[in-house]
């Protein structure tokens, strides 16, 4: 395999490490993302955007439909304790990871021109070079790696950004089990992307939703104010929504 020269299209947020006892929400998180599903079981999510106004978060978006993973949610690694009860998110489960996560930058196919985003957003051409690595076995495991060339090895090649999906033409990160402390195994590659067939086939564990919701979603989106994304059952959101400062 050539040597591979690492390059990272956008700063993604450090995972702060907190105690159950002390979590809430970051002070400085202005925009939230609030998910929820109906059960652990459940692959049907909504989703609705909020903003921190005179100390209170408030909707400034109507319900959101989103599809999750098949086989449900389970316990991400974000900004949340681990120490909650309930599955926890490995690789290949198709389960969508809950908890929550910072936002990272988006990619897509289109031209930087052509995507809608506040200038302080970072955005990727995918290109045939553009690697993201869904090997557990590799040091640079839930990482973006770009060649600077077509990928030329059967390795480089199953960790090879998808081109061509219309699914995967626009996307914006979910910084789950990210740098600096990726945990080997514990999924990779999570990100909101568009559904397929009208939203009636569940994902792999990314969050999906239309075109239309999720341009929205990345033209909102303002770095500087912190966002976050929140995803729970709605038993575990009636728990911990006082103490964590939820909407």
């Amino acid at each position: 395999m050539h040597r591979l020269r690492v390059k990272f299209a956008m700063p993604l947020l450090a995972l702060l490490t907190v105690s159950a006892q002390a979590f809430t929400l970051p002070a400085d998180s202005r925009q939230l993302v609030l998910g929820l599903a109906d059960r652990w079981s459940s692959n049907n999510l909504t989703l609705q955007l909020f903003e921190q106004q005179v100390g209170r978060w408030v909707a400034v978006s109507d319900p959101i439909p989103a599809r999750g993973g098949r086989d449900g949610l389970a316990w991400g690694r974000g900004l949340h304790p681990l120490t909650m009860p309930g599955a926890v998110k490995r690789e290949g489960d198709r389960k969508t990871p809950c908890g929550v996560f910072a936002i990272g930058g988006a990619y897509g196919y289109a031209a930087d021109r052509d995507v809608r985003r506040r200038a302080n957003l970072p955005y990727h051409r995918i290109v045939a070079g553009d690697l993201w690595v869904e090997d557990a076995r590799s040091p640079k495991y839930n990482q973006f790696i770009a060649l600077g060339r077509p990928a030329d090895s059967d390795w480089e090649r199953r960790q090879q950004m998808r081109l061509g999906d219309p699914a995967h033409s626009l996307k914006l990160f979910i910084a789950h089990n990210a740098p600096p402390t990726v945990s080997a195994g514990a999924g990779s590659a999570i990100f909101f992307h568009l559904w397929r067939a009208g939203g009636e086939p569940p994902t792999a564990g990314c969050t999906a939703m239309t075109r239309d919701r999720l341009t929205q979603l990345i033209a909102w989106v303002d770095p500087a104010q912190k966002p976050l994304y929140v995803l729970l059952p709605k038993d575990v959101y009636a728990k911990v929504r006082a103490e964590w400062r939820l909407p």
